[in-house]
């Protein structure tokens, strides 16, 4: 059975392109959220939240991209 897409195994265990993703998106969140708290950046925006979660879905949609 072939499949279109690339795959990581891990111990035998193989895993999809999504899981790989997941975990990116994980690291790049938990990465940048210290970084937005020392750069001040609730200070710029009225809804930081909203601010944030724009930030984060381009970040993540360029990480598609490249991928």
């Amino acid at each position: 059975m072939t499949h279109d897409f690339h795959e990581l195994v891990i111990g035998g265990v193989m895993f999809a392109p999504f899981i790989i993703y997941a975990v990116a998106a994980l690291v790049i969140i938990l990465g940048l959220r210290p970084i937005l708290h020392l750069v001040g950046f609730a200070s710029i925006f009225s809804h930081v939240s909203i601010a944030e979660l724009s930030l984060y879905v381009v970040v993540l949609g360029g990480l598609v991209l490249l991928a």
